[in-house]
Protein backbone atom coordinates (compact mmCIF):
# COMPACT_ATOMS: atom_id res chain seq x y z
CA UNK A 1 0.00 0.00 0.00
CA UNK A 2 2.89 2.33 0.83
CA UNK A 3 4.44 1.79 -2.61
CA UNK A 4 1.06 2.39 -4.25
CA UNK A 5 0.65 5.73 -2.44
CA UNK A 6 4.20 6.69 -3.39
CA UNK A 7 3.41 6.00 -7.03
CA UNK A 8 0.23 8.05 -6.74
CA UNK A 9 2.13 10.98 -5.22
CA UNK A 10 4.62 10.74 -8.05
CA UNK A 11 1.79 10.74 -10.56
CA UNK A 12 0.35 13.83 -8.89
CA UNK A 13 3.66 15.63 -9.37
CA UNK A 14 3.68 14.67 -13.03
CA UNK A 15 0.12 15.92 -13.43
CA UNK A 16 1.03 19.24 -11.81
CA UNK A 17 3.80 19.78 -14.32
CA UNK A 18 1.87 18.51 -17.32
CA UNK A 19 -1.29 20.51 -16.77
CA UNK A 20 0.54 23.81 -16.78
CA UNK A 21 0.46 23.45 -20.57
CA UNK A 22 -2.01 20.65 -21.20
CA UNK A 23 -1.92 19.24 -24.74
CA UNK A 24 -3.41 15.73 -24.54
CA UNK A 25 -7.05 15.06 -23.78
CA UNK A 26 -7.60 14.00 -20.17
CA UNK A 27 -10.43 11.70 -19.11
CA UNK A 28 -11.36 10.85 -15.54
CA UNK A 29 -13.45 7.79 -14.73
CA UNK A 30 -15.21 7.37 -11.40
CA UNK A 31 -17.17 4.40 -10.18
CA UNK A 32 -16.65 1.42 -7.98
CA UNK A 33 -17.55 -0.63 -4.99
CA UNK A 34 -18.47 -3.66 -7.12
CA UNK A 35 -17.20 -5.22 -10.34
CA UNK A 36 -20.45 -4.17 -12.01
CA UNK A 37 -19.34 -0.54 -11.72
CA UNK A 38 -15.59 -1.08 -12.21
CA UNK A 39 -15.40 -3.26 -15.32
CA UNK A 40 -17.64 -1.04 -17.50
CA UNK A 41 -15.28 1.85 -16.69
CA UNK A 42 -12.28 -0.27 -17.65
CA UNK A 43 -13.95 -1.26 -20.94
CA UNK A 44 -14.65 2.41 -21.76
CA UNK A 45 -11.07 3.34 -20.89
CA UNK A 46 -9.66 0.70 -23.22
CA UNK A 47 -11.93 1.85 -26.04
CA UNK A 48 -10.84 5.47 -25.52
CA UNK A 49 -7.22 4.33 -25.74
CA UNK A 50 -7.95 2.56 -29.02
CA UNK A 51 -9.34 5.82 -30.39
CA UNK A 52 -6.27 7.79 -29.38
CA UNK A 53 -3.27 6.28 -27.60
CA UNK A 54 -1.99 9.73 -26.58
CA UNK A 55 -4.85 10.58 -24.23
CA UNK A 56 -4.46 10.52 -20.45
CA UNK A 57 -6.83 8.36 -18.41
CA UNK A 58 -7.16 8.54 -14.64
CA UNK A 59 -9.47 6.66 -12.29
CA UNK A 60 -10.76 8.08 -9.01
CA UNK A 61 -12.28 5.67 -6.52
CA UNK A 62 -12.63 4.55 -2.93
CA UNK A 63 -9.42 4.34 -0.98
CA UNK A 64 -10.15 0.91 0.48
CA UNK A 65 -12.60 -0.39 -2.12
CA UNK A 66 -12.30 -3.08 -4.78
CA UNK A 67 -11.24 -0.59 -7.44
CA UNK A 68 -8.15 0.35 -5.43
CA UNK A 69 -6.63 -3.03 -6.30
CA UNK A 70 -8.23 -3.76 -9.69
CA UNK A 71 -7.49 -0.46 -11.47
CA UNK A 72 -3.69 -0.39 -10.87
CA UNK A 73 -3.57 -4.04 -11.98
CA UNK A 74 -5.13 -2.95 -15.27
CA UNK A 75 -2.32 -0.44 -15.76
CA UNK A 76 -4.26 2.77 -15.10
CA UNK A 77 -3.49 5.63 -12.71
CA UNK A 78 -5.63 5.50 -9.62
CA UNK A 79 -6.27 8.35 -7.18
CA UNK A 80 -8.07 7.44 -3.94
CA UNK A 81 -10.75 9.37 -2.11
CA UNK A 82 -12.41 8.78 1.25
CA UNK A 83 -16.04 7.81 0.79
CA UNK A 84 -18.72 5.56 2.22
CA UNK A 85 -22.30 4.75 1.33
CA UNK A 86 -25.20 5.97 3.46
CA UNK A 87 -26.96 3.32 5.57
CA UNK A 88 -30.53 2.68 4.47
CA UNK A 89 -31.81 3.55 7.93
CA UNK A 90 -31.04 6.77 9.80
CA UNK A 91 -28.47 5.94 12.49
CA UNK A 92 -25.57 7.65 14.24
CA UNK A 93 -23.34 6.21 11.52
CA UNK A 94 -24.69 8.92 9.23
CA UNK A 95 -22.44 11.42 11.05
CA UNK A 96 -19.23 9.63 10.03
CA UNK A 97 -20.57 9.02 6.52
CA UNK A 98 -21.32 12.74 6.07
CA UNK A 99 -17.82 13.66 7.28
CA UNK A 100 -16.32 11.21 4.80
CA UNK A 101 -18.51 12.65 2.06
CA UNK A 102 -17.04 16.11 2.63
CA UNK A 103 -13.56 14.60 2.65
CA UNK A 104 -14.32 12.93 -0.67
CA UNK A 105 -15.61 16.19 -2.13
CA UNK A 106 -12.49 18.07 -1.06
CA UNK A 107 -10.17 15.37 -2.38
CA UNK A 108 -12.08 15.24 -5.68
CA UNK A 109 -11.86 19.02 -6.01
CA UNK A 110 -8.11 18.94 -5.48
CA UNK A 111 -7.57 16.18 -8.07
CA UNK A 112 -9.85 17.70 -10.71
CA UNK A 113 -8.50 21.22 -10.26
CA UNK A 114 -4.98 19.93 -10.90
CA UNK A 115 -5.80 17.61 -13.79
CA UNK A 116 -8.29 19.85 -15.62
CA UNK A 117 -9.94 16.88 -17.36
CA UNK A 118 -11.91 17.33 -20.55
CA UNK A 119 -14.67 14.93 -19.46
CA UNK A 120 -15.49 13.08 -16.25
CA UNK A 121 -17.25 9.72 -16.68
CA UNK A 122 -19.29 8.10 -13.92
CA UNK A 123 -20.19 4.40 -14.00
CA UNK A 124 -22.26 4.31 -10.83
CA UNK A 125 -21.99 3.57 -7.16
CA UNK A 126 -21.72 6.06 -4.32
CA UNK A 127 -17.99 6.38 -5.06
CA UNK A 128 -18.76 8.33 -8.23
CA UNK A 129 -21.01 10.88 -6.47
CA UNK A 130 -18.38 13.27 -5.01
CA UNK A 131 -16.31 13.18 -8.19
CA UNK A 132 -19.18 13.93 -10.57
CA UNK A 133 -20.74 16.57 -8.32
CA UNK A 134 -17.41 18.37 -7.94
CA UNK A 135 -16.79 18.22 -11.68
CA UNK A 136 -20.17 19.80 -12.35
CA UNK A 137 -19.34 22.65 -9.93
CA UNK A 138 -16.07 23.17 -11.81
CA UNK A 139 -18.05 23.25 -15.10
CA UNK A 140 -16.29 20.15 -16.37
CA UNK A 141 -18.60 18.10 -18.65
CA UNK A 142 -19.84 14.95 -16.92
CA UNK A 143 -21.43 11.86 -18.44
CA UNK A 144 -23.00 8.79 -16.87
CA UNK A 145 -23.06 5.15 -17.90
CA UNK A 146 -26.00 3.38 -16.25
CA UNK A 147 -25.92 -0.43 -16.17
CA UNK A 148 -29.46 -1.06 -14.92
CA UNK A 149 -33.03 -0.36 -15.97
CA UNK A 150 -33.62 1.49 -12.70
CA UNK A 151 -30.76 3.91 -11.90
CA UNK A 152 -29.17 4.06 -8.48
CA UNK A 153 -29.47 7.01 -6.12
CA UNK A 154 -26.23 8.71 -7.24
CA UNK A 155 -27.21 8.74 -10.90
CA UNK A 156 -30.74 9.91 -10.09
CA UNK A 157 -29.43 12.88 -8.11
CA UNK A 158 -27.03 13.85 -10.91
CA UNK A 159 -29.44 13.19 -13.78
CA UNK A 160 -30.05 16.89 -14.49
CA UNK A 161 -26.36 17.81 -14.43
CA UNK A 162 -24.98 15.38 -17.03
CA UNK A 163 -24.21 16.10 -20.67
CA UNK A 164 -24.94 12.52 -21.79
CA UNK A 165 -26.44 9.40 -20.21
CA UNK A 166 -25.47 6.09 -21.80
CA UNK A 167 -28.09 3.50 -20.90
CA UNK A 168 -27.99 -0.28 -21.02
CA UNK A 169 -31.70 -0.70 -21.78
CA UNK A 170 -34.50 1.68 -22.63
CA UNK A 171 -37.08 2.18 -19.90
CA UNK A 172 -39.57 4.71 -18.56
CA UNK A 173 -37.83 4.35 -15.18
CA UNK A 174 -34.89 6.48 -16.34
CA UNK A 175 -34.98 10.06 -14.99
CA UNK A 176 -32.67 11.48 -17.65
CA UNK A 177 -33.96 14.11 -20.10
CA UNK A 178 -34.71 12.58 -23.51
CA UNK A 179 -32.24 14.82 -25.33
CA UNK A 180 -29.26 13.38 -23.44
CA UNK A 181 -30.28 9.70 -23.36
CA UNK A 182 -28.49 7.25 -25.61
CA UNK A 183 -29.30 3.52 -25.55
CA UNK A 184 -25.91 1.88 -25.97
CA UNK A 185 -25.94 -1.27 -23.88
CA UNK A 186 -23.32 -1.91 -21.23
CA UNK A 187 -19.61 -1.88 -22.08
CA UNK A 188 -18.31 -5.44 -22.11
CA UNK A 189 -15.00 -6.97 -23.11
CA UNK A 190 -14.84 -7.69 -26.85
CA UNK A 191 -13.93 -11.32 -26.18
CA UNK A 192 -17.27 -11.99 -24.50
CA UNK A 193 -19.28 -11.89 -27.72
CA UNK A 194 -16.57 -12.87 -30.21
CA UNK A 195 -14.93 -15.94 -28.66
CA UNK A 196 -15.61 -18.80 -31.12
CA UNK A 197 -17.32 -22.04 -30.16
CA UNK A 198 -14.91 -24.91 -30.75
CA UNK A 199 -14.22 -28.48 -29.66
CA UNK A 200 -11.10 -27.41 -27.76
CA UNK A 201 -13.22 -25.56 -25.22
CA UNK A 202 -15.46 -28.59 -24.66
CA UNK A 203 -12.38 -30.77 -24.25
CA UNK A 204 -10.75 -28.32 -21.82
CA UNK A 205 -13.74 -28.57 -19.47
CA UNK A 206 -14.33 -32.29 -20.09
CA UNK A 207 -17.66 -31.65 -21.80
CA UNK A 208 -19.39 -33.10 -24.85
CA UNK A 209 -20.01 -30.87 -27.92
CA UNK A 210 -23.16 -32.86 -28.78
CA UNK A 211 -24.99 -32.12 -25.53
CA UNK A 212 -26.97 -29.05 -24.49
CA UNK A 213 -24.78 -26.95 -22.21
CA UNK A 214 -26.46 -25.09 -19.36
CA UNK A 215 -24.37 -22.36 -17.74
CA UNK A 216 -25.42 -21.69 -14.14
CA UNK A 217 -23.93 -18.47 -12.79
CA UNK A 218 -24.64 -16.42 -9.71
CA UNK A 219 -22.27 -13.56 -10.53
CA UNK A 220 -18.58 -13.31 -9.67
CA UNK A 221 -19.32 -14.16 -6.04
CA UNK A 222 -21.82 -16.90 -6.83
CA UNK A 223 -25.31 -17.02 -5.35
CA UNK A 224 -26.23 -19.39 -2.54
CA UNK A 225 -29.91 -19.42 -3.51
CA UNK A 226 -29.04 -20.56 -7.04
CA UNK A 227 -26.57 -23.15 -5.74
CA UNK A 228 -29.23 -24.53 -3.39
CA UNK A 229 -31.99 -24.68 -6.00
CA UNK A 230 -29.77 -26.50 -8.51
CA UNK A 231 -28.87 -29.13 -5.89
CA UNK A 232 -32.57 -29.61 -5.12
CA UNK A 233 -33.29 -29.83 -8.86
CA UNK A 234 -30.77 -32.62 -9.50
CA UNK A 235 -33.14 -35.58 -8.85
CA UNK A 236 -35.84 -33.92 -10.95
CA UNK A 237 -33.38 -33.30 -13.81
CA UNK A 238 -32.27 -36.93 -13.59
CA UNK A 239 -35.82 -38.26 -13.67
CA UNK A 240 -37.16 -35.84 -16.30
CA UNK A 241 -34.40 -36.28 -18.85
CA UNK A 242 -34.14 -40.01 -18.31
CA UNK A 243 -37.88 -40.29 -18.95
CA UNK A 244 -37.50 -38.18 -22.08
CA UNK A 245 -34.72 -40.42 -23.35
CA UNK A 246 -36.88 -43.51 -22.85
CA UNK A 247 -39.88 -41.83 -24.52
CA UNK A 248 -37.90 -40.72 -27.55
CA UNK A 249 -36.13 -44.07 -28.07
CA UNK A 250 -38.55 -47.00 -27.88
CA UNK A 251 -35.76 -49.51 -28.62
CA UNK A 252 -34.08 -48.72 -25.28
CA UNK A 253 -35.12 -51.03 -22.47
CA UNK A 254 -35.95 -49.19 -19.24
CA UNK A 255 -33.46 -51.26 -17.26
CA UNK A 256 -30.62 -50.57 -19.69
CA UNK A 257 -31.14 -46.80 -19.98
CA UNK A 258 -28.03 -44.97 -18.75
CA UNK A 259 -27.81 -41.51 -17.28
CA UNK A 260 -24.60 -40.84 -19.18
CA UNK A 261 -26.71 -40.72 -22.36
CA UNK A 262 -28.36 -37.48 -21.14
CA UNK A 263 -28.37 -34.76 -23.82
CA UNK A 264 -27.71 -32.15 -21.12
CA UNK A 265 -24.61 -31.03 -19.23
CA UNK A 266 -24.10 -28.27 -16.70
CA UNK A 267 -21.33 -25.75 -16.15
CA UNK A 268 -21.78 -24.13 -12.76
CA UNK A 269 -19.98 -21.13 -11.26
CA UNK A 270 -20.65 -21.43 -7.54
CA UNK A 271 -18.64 -18.58 -6.04
CA UNK A 272 -16.10 -19.32 -3.33
CA UNK A 273 -18.59 -21.20 -1.13
CA UNK A 274 -20.46 -24.38 -1.94
CA UNK A 275 -18.39 -25.80 -4.80
CA UNK A 276 -17.89 -29.22 -3.19
CA UNK A 277 -21.56 -29.69 -2.30
CA UNK A 278 -22.79 -28.66 -5.76
CA UNK A 279 -20.33 -30.95 -7.51
CA UNK A 280 -21.31 -33.85 -5.25
CA UNK A 281 -24.99 -33.32 -6.07
CA UNK A 282 -24.39 -33.49 -9.82
CA UNK A 283 -22.18 -36.55 -9.41
CA UNK A 284 -24.70 -38.36 -7.21
CA UNK A 285 -27.33 -38.00 -9.94
CA UNK A 286 -25.06 -38.78 -12.86
CA UNK A 287 -25.41 -35.37 -14.47
CA UNK A 288 -22.41 -34.42 -16.64
CA UNK A 289 -20.92 -31.24 -15.23
CA UNK A 290 -18.01 -28.91 -14.66
CA UNK A 291 -18.12 -26.94 -11.42
CA UNK A 292 -15.79 -24.12 -10.43
CA UNK A 293 -15.83 -21.25 -7.91
CA UNK A 294 -15.02 -18.78 -10.68
CA UNK A 295 -14.07 -18.77 -14.36
CA UNK A 296 -11.21 -16.42 -15.21
CA UNK A 297 -11.93 -16.84 -18.92
CA UNK A 298 -15.70 -16.73 -18.78
CA UNK A 299 -15.85 -15.96 -22.51
CA UNK A 300 -14.97 -19.63 -23.09
CA UNK A 301 -18.04 -20.74 -21.14
CA UNK A 302 -20.30 -18.21 -22.85
CA UNK A 303 -19.13 -19.55 -26.22
CA UNK A 304 -20.50 -23.04 -25.51
CA UNK A 305 -23.53 -22.08 -23.38
CA UNK A 306 -26.90 -22.94 -24.93
CA UNK A 307 -28.98 -21.79 -21.93
CA UNK A 308 -28.22 -19.62 -18.89
CA UNK A 309 -29.56 -19.81 -15.35
CA UNK A 310 -28.35 -16.70 -13.57
CA UNK A 311 -28.92 -13.48 -11.67
CA UNK A 312 -29.93 -10.34 -13.58
CA UNK A 313 -27.30 -7.75 -12.77
CA UNK A 314 -26.77 -5.13 -15.46
CA UNK A 315 -23.49 -6.56 -16.70
CA UNK A 316 -24.78 -10.14 -16.71
CA UNK A 317 -27.78 -9.06 -18.80
CA UNK A 318 -25.49 -7.30 -21.28
CA UNK A 319 -23.16 -10.28 -21.58
CA UNK A 320 -25.85 -12.91 -22.14
CA UNK A 321 -27.70 -10.76 -24.69
CA UNK A 322 -24.48 -9.92 -26.54
CA UNK A 323 -23.99 -13.68 -26.86
CA UNK A 324 -27.66 -14.33 -27.68
CA UNK A 325 -28.22 -16.94 -24.96
CA UNK A 326 -31.81 -17.80 -23.90
CA UNK A 327 -31.92 -17.29 -20.15
CA UNK A 328 -33.74 -18.22 -16.98
CA UNK A 329 -33.29 -15.23 -14.67
CA UNK A 330 -33.51 -15.62 -10.90
CA UNK A 331 -33.05 -11.96 -9.93
CA UNK A 332 -31.66 -10.91 -6.59
CA UNK A 333 -34.64 -9.52 -4.63
CA UNK A 334 -32.53 -7.48 -2.22
CA UNK A 335 -30.78 -5.41 -4.89
CA UNK A 336 -30.85 -1.67 -4.27
CA UNK A 337 -33.79 -0.15 -6.14
CA UNK A 338 -34.90 -3.66 -7.14
CA UNK A 339 -32.63 -3.28 -10.17
CA UNK A 340 -32.28 -6.97 -10.96
CA UNK A 341 -36.01 -7.61 -11.02
CA UNK A 342 -36.51 -4.67 -13.41
CA UNK A 343 -33.61 -5.83 -15.59
CA UNK A 344 -34.93 -9.38 -15.78
CA UNK A 345 -38.49 -8.45 -16.73
CA UNK A 346 -37.28 -6.00 -19.38
CA UNK A 347 -35.40 -8.82 -21.13
CA UNK A 348 -38.29 -11.24 -20.63
CA UNK A 349 -40.73 -8.73 -22.14
CA UNK A 350 -38.59 -8.72 -25.28
CA UNK A 351 -38.95 -12.52 -25.47
CA UNK A 352 -35.34 -13.37 -24.65
CA UNK A 353 -35.77 -14.80 -21.15
CA UNK A 354 -38.08 -16.12 -18.48
CA UNK A 355 -38.11 -14.89 -14.88
CA UNK A 356 -38.53 -16.91 -11.71
CA UNK A 357 -38.48 -14.66 -8.68
CA UNK A 358 -36.55 -15.94 -5.69
CA UNK A 359 -39.52 -15.63 -3.32
CA UNK A 360 -41.39 -18.16 -5.48
CA UNK A 361 -38.40 -20.31 -6.36
CA UNK A 362 -39.12 -24.04 -6.67
CA UNK A 363 -36.85 -26.65 -8.27
CA UNK A 364 -39.76 -28.03 -10.33
CA UNK A 365 -40.26 -24.62 -11.95
CA UNK A 366 -36.59 -24.33 -12.89
CA UNK A 367 -36.56 -27.77 -14.50
CA UNK A 368 -39.88 -27.19 -16.28
CA UNK A 369 -38.57 -24.00 -17.88
CA UNK A 370 -35.23 -25.62 -18.69
CA UNK A 371 -36.88 -28.55 -20.46
CA UNK A 372 -39.33 -26.27 -22.30
CA UNK A 373 -36.56 -24.01 -23.61
CA UNK A 374 -34.29 -26.86 -24.69
CA UNK A 375 -36.94 -29.08 -26.32
CA UNK A 376 -39.02 -26.55 -28.23
CA UNK A 377 -36.69 -25.70 -31.11
CA UNK A 378 -38.90 -22.97 -32.54
CA UNK A 379 -39.28 -21.24 -29.17
CA UNK A 380 -35.56 -21.61 -28.50
CA UNK A 381 -34.64 -19.91 -31.76
CA UNK A 382 -37.11 -17.09 -31.12
CA UNK A 383 -35.54 -16.48 -27.70
CA UNK A 384 -32.05 -16.56 -29.17
CA UNK A 385 -32.98 -14.05 -31.87
CA UNK A 386 -34.68 -11.77 -29.34
CA UNK A 387 -31.60 -11.91 -27.12
CA UNK A 388 -29.27 -11.00 -29.97
CA UNK A 389 -31.55 -8.11 -30.91
CA UNK A 390 -31.17 -6.73 -27.39
CA UNK A 391 -27.44 -7.32 -27.24
CA UNK A 392 -25.00 -4.52 -28.00
CA UNK A 393 -21.52 -6.06 -28.07
CA UNK A 394 -19.91 -2.84 -29.34
CA UNK A 395 -21.29 -0.66 -26.55
CA UNK A 396 -17.87 0.37 -25.24
CA UNK A 397 -16.79 1.63 -28.67
CA UNK A 398 -20.05 3.55 -29.14
CA UNK A 399 -19.73 5.20 -25.73
CA UNK A 400 -16.04 5.99 -26.14
CA UNK A 401 -16.61 7.66 -29.52
CA UNK A 402 -19.38 9.84 -28.08
CA UNK A 403 -17.26 10.84 -25.07
CA UNK A 404 -14.24 11.59 -27.24
CA UNK A 405 -16.34 13.76 -29.56
CA UNK A 406 -17.71 15.61 -26.53
CA UNK A 407 -14.15 16.32 -25.37
CA UNK A 408 -13.14 17.53 -28.84
CA UNK A 409 -16.18 19.78 -29.11
CA UNK A 410 -14.73 21.95 -26.31
CA UNK A 411 -11.84 23.01 -28.53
Amino acid sequence: MKNTLQRQNSNNDVDNNRNTNKVNKVFVLAGGGTGGHIYPAVAIAHSLQRLNSDIDIVFIGGRDRLEASIIPEKGFKFYPITVEGFPRKVTLKWVSVILKMFQGLFQSYRYLKKMQPDVVIGTGGYVSGPVLFTASLLRIPIVIQEQNVSPGLTNRILSKRVKMAYLALDSDEHPFPSNIKKITGNPIRLEIATYPRNDKTYKKYNLCPHKITVFVMGGSQGAQAINDIMMKACPIIEKTINTRELHNNSTVDENSAKIDSFPLQIVHQTGKNGTENVEQAYSNHGIPHHVSPFFDQVEEIYSIADVMICRAGGMTVSEVTACGIPTIFIPLPAAVGNNQVSNAYTVAKAGAAVVIEQDNLQPEDVVTQLVRITTDKESYQEMKTASLNLGRPKASETIAESIYNLACSKD
